[in-house]
């Protein structure tokens, strides 16, 4: 089978590459010739442990390829994947600028019967906004069907996370379509993985609400630590005896500067922003940001508190999940004004070690900002053993 991917960003290259692991011919499609011609000389465009080798590995093998041309990988393939991104706009809803774009080059390209498949994390709808764009485009009368198939994808562990999911979400209405892409993800039922076959509306809904639920949970545990710090109890404790709970989970319970990153802050406000357009007030994630905007207030104030005692303080990014490919947003260092503090993040660090690399400095107004050795991560040997892990 032939599988089309447009887009070669952290969702598509990671997704491309594991689908030719699992036995498909896979053409990973860009519209940035710059970055395919670094892919095919070895280079990715993104830090992803294993991601380097798998690529060469599907590539020496001939099932992965990389093109710019659209229509063309389109014309050949029976699936196309569209990865591109979804990134906010002014308004907090998801820019489907890229999508629509997308959607037009597929509909000038349809020579057959075709699986349109969004793995872009895309508001709800989505779905039928791409087939309406297709139906009314399309060059020839051909057949196709469009789902939606989100990704669950952590950065630092992505390519653990597509091999070995939770849980695979196929959203169509067509049992044709259905049957393909089940045909796709056919090495997971050796893992017994938990299919979810639904409806478009909700697998793109699934996305967005897992997102908002462990966002609300980071905002959850940082309220309670506030509570504890004025009452003298130990957050830590408490995180821990909740998280003994099954009902509750002990991940994403980890007071800190709150969440960021490229996922969380953004389908939080994106699924406030679908609220809105049917007039409806998503109160507890609306509540959930708005607690973590407060969070890094709180969290500059005790910077300030504690350099005037310490003269510098640490501050730890890596909040979310370790080990991930990318920081926290900057919002963090940029409320810092007057304050001498040092920020790191863990898999900077780590990377940094595997590569050999001297580590990234940061400069920002009137402070100075330079990664440090994490004092919550473990011993430099269990540090050192991680990196060599991966």
């Amino acid at each position: 089978m032939h599988i089309a991917v447009i887009g070669t960003g952290y969702v598509g290259l990671v997704t491309g590459a594991c689908f030719a692991d699992f036995g498909m011919r896979v053409t990973c499609v860009d519209k940035d010739q710059d970055k395919i011609n670094s892919i095919n000389a070895g280079r990715m465009p993104i830090y992803e442990p294993g991601l380097d080798a798998l690529v060469a590995k599907g590539v020496r093998e001939g099932r992965l390829e990389f093109s710019t041309d659209v229509r063309g990988t389109v014309a050949q393939s029976l699936v196309v994947f569209l990865a591109v991104g979804t990134p906010p706009s002014g308004d907090g809803s998801a820019d489907m600028s890229q999508i629509d774009e997308v959607a037009y080059e597929i509909a000038k390209a349809l020579n057959g019967y075709k699986v349109i498949v969004t793995k872009s994390t895309v508001p709800v709808g989505a779905a039928s906004r791409i087939k309406k764009i297709i139906e009314e485009n399309k060059a020839m009368p051909s057949r196709f069907s469009v789902a939606a198939n989100p990704e669950f994808l952590r950065e630092g562990a992505a390519i653990n996370d597509f091999m070995r999911p939770d849980r695979v979400v196929i959203g169509c209405t067509d049992d044709e379509a259905v049957a393909i892409l089940k045909d796709i993800y056919r090495p997971l039922y050796l893992l017994e993985t938990p299919f979810v076959i639904t409806t478009p509306e909700s697998a793109e809904m699934i996305k967005y609400a897992s997102n908002a639920f462990l966002a609300t949970k980071v905002s959850f545990i940082n309220e309670i630590s506030g509570l504890c710090e004025l009452l003298g109890a130990d957050v830590h404790d408490v995180a821990k005896g909740m998280g003994m709970d099954v009902r509750i989970g002990s991940k994403f319970l980890h007071p800190g500067p709150g969440f960021g990153g490229s996922c969380f802050p953004k389908d939080a406000q994106a699924l406030v922003a679908l609220g809105r357009s049917v007039n409806y007030d998503v109160r507890i994630v609306e509540a959930a940001l708005r607690v973590n905007e407060c969070q890094k207030d709180s969290i500059i104030d005790r910077i300030r508190r504690r350099d005037r005692r310490h003269k510098r303080s640490a501050v730890d990014q890596d909040n979310r999940r370790p080990p991930r490919g990318g920081s926290q947003n900057s919002s963090l260092r940029s409320g810092c004004h007057g304050v001498r503090a040092s920020f790191f993040d863990r898999c900077r660090i780590l990377r940094g070690r595997i590569r050999g690399r001297s580590r990234r400095r940061w400069t920002c107004r009137r402070y100075r900002v330079e990664p440090v050795s994490p004092p919550r991560y473990g011993s430099p040997q269990a540090t050192d053993a991680r990196a060599k892990h991966y």
